[in-house]
């Protein structure tokens, strides 16, 4: 996609959903079937004010601190708020003025209905999580911005808070939502907006992400046209592109959870459709062998993983410590069976794995080369069903 050149995009997308914070606009909204046992707990204005394309609480689960993108009126927080339950914890982030004032007002009102607070909402841009706007703008009544020196003092500032008083700190959320907001970014801040997803996510967490992607790209003069941008249209990725983005961020286990089948938009011939998305971060770290194997199952006859293993329906691969570990989570476990070795390599005492090559596990490396056990027939039956033999 072109670099966004215009300056406006930002302030148009703020003017215009702080106009619908006040009055609701329809054109900002996908129809959206959200659960309404939890739609009975929030106020019909948050509802109303609230604009979406998908919705990414459905996968959420108890216990989970949650952090909501762009969150508005904070109607996915407070459905959020109700499904992670009392022992979890949802944070809204959202930049427009209007609408953290309609949620931060019917916060207390939707605790008094589930009978527990668990959901805060704090000002900042979603591609910049470090910084908590509304310290900046305590910090800048103190010290205003009057000259060139004074303005890039309050840079200094902004770099300091980011350290100091993270708006969002590193690897303290389990999942990331968002409900079609990444659009809105600024084309040439969409690479800093993934790395912040990735390095608030806890290791093992997860970004689940409802947008708004196109089928074909987009052509410059829809990109540079700051209401169709405001509307969730010129912003838009790719359905590749939006793939590629989490891959490009370090995420893994990418998949899409949902997609429509008739677009929303079409501009153009262009179709813009929502699709919700889930990739997960923790296959950082070393490799190591420890004479683990892993047999894919199926369906297909053969599969390419994110990092290169191409492994074949039925057969024994050799895998690093980590990709053993990771299979036995989701996305993956189903997929696999897995094989770990009679004798155990201690973490002090494995080599390197070479992760670059797919290779076989030939049995005996996992059975060892002086294996000779005999043994007598096993009952493989399932003593549940009464039988004693295979």
């Amino acid at each position: 996609m072109t670099t966004q050149t215009t300056s406006s995009s930002e302030a148009a997308t703020r003017d215009r959903y702080a106009a619908a914070a006040l009055a609701p606009e329809a054109a900002l909204c996908c129809p959206v079937d959200y659960d309404p046992q939890y739609l009975k707990a929030i106020p019909a204005e948050v509802i109303e004010k609230d604009y979406g394309c998908g919705d990414p609480s459905k996968y959420l689960q108890p216990g989970e601190t949650v952090l909501d993108l762009g969150s508005g009126t904070g109607k996915i927080c407070f459905i959020a708020s109700q499904v992670v339950g009392p022992a979890g914890k949802v944070i809204g982030v959202d930049m427009t003025d209007d609408m953290l004032e309609v949620a931060q007002r019917n916060a207390p009102v939707v605790a008094e209905e589930i009978g527990y607070a668990n959901v805060e909402f704090r000002k900042g841009r979603i591609q910049d999580l470090g910084l908590d706007l509304d310290l900046l703008d305590a910090e800048l009544k103190k010290q205003p911005i009057t000259d060139a020196n004074s303005y890039l003092s309050s840079e200094s500032l902004a770099s300091d808070l980011r350290i100091k008083h993270p708006l969002i700190a590193s690897d303290t959320v389990d999942v990331v939502v968002s409900n079609c907001v990444l659009n809105l970014v600024e084309t040439h801040l969409k690479t800093q907006l993934f790395e912040e997803l990735f390095r608030v996510l806890k290791k093992g967490g997860r970004a689940v992400i409802s947008d708004i992607v196109s089928d074909e790209e987009i052509p410059t003069h829809l990109q540079n046209d700051a209401y169709l941008w405001s509307g969730c249209i010129s912003g838009a990725y790719t359905e590749e592109g939006f793939l590629k983005a989490f891959a490009d961020a370090g995420f893994h286990g990418i998949e899409i959870l949902k997609r429509d089948e008739a677009p929303w938009q079409t501009v153009e011939g262009i179709e813009f459709r929502s699709v919700t998305i889930q990739a997960w971060k923790g296959k950082q770290g070393p490799c190591l062998e420890r004479n683990q194997a892993v047999i894919y199952k199926g369906p297909f006859s053969k599969v390419l993983d994110d990092d290169g293993h191409a492994m074949e329906r039925g057969k024994r691969y050799a895998v690093c410590d980590k990709t053993f570990h990771l299979y036995q989570k989701p996305p993956y476990r189903e997929y696999f069976e897995f094989i770990e070795p009679l004798e155990s390599v201690a973490l002090e005492d494995a080599v390197e794995f070479p992760c670059g090559a797919t290779r076989e596990r030939h049995p005996r490396e996992t059975k060892g080369g002086d294996y000779t056990v005999t043994t007598a027939a096993s009952n493989c039956c399932d003593p549940a069903d009464g039988t004693s033999c295979c």
